[in-house]
């Protein structure tokens, strides 16, 4: 887990811009019961023209899938299909991990169209 005494090697811009992080609205939650830490399986909408993806999300510290449900939330959805237990996870919700290893998601301020790309 990096913090900010943990030094990391550069990256230029080209590499950058190959990371596609997108917004996207959580329209399903659920608690992903064969997973070997504790995680919730979503689905996230990142509009018309990337779709609804799946994810698993290890971050039931903070949330429950009820209140997860409608929250817009920042993904990269360029990483290939990844297998947990019985489950596709397509795409990796952005979260800041504070000192105890509890996931704060990353969310746009305001309200933003799903699929917007950040950069």
């Amino acid at each position: 887990m990096a913090d900010e005494t943990h030094q990391i090697g550069t990256l230029d811009w080209a590499t950058f811009e190959q990371v596609d992080m997108r917004v996207g609205t959580i329209i399903a939650a659920q608690v992903f019961e064969q997973a070997r830490k504790p995680a919730y399986q979503l689905r996230i909408d990142f509009g018309t023209n990337i779709g609804i993806k799946q994810s698993s999300a290890q971050i039931t510290d903070l949330y429950s899938p009820d209140s997860l449900v409608g929250k817009q939330v920042i993904a990269v959805v360029n990483f290939p299909p990844k297998q947990i237990a019985n489950f596709i996870s397509e795409c990796l919700v952005l979260g800041a991990v504070d000192a105890q290893g509890k996931v704060i998601m990353l969310q746009p301020e305001q309200e933003a169209a799903n699929g917007l790309r950040i950069g």
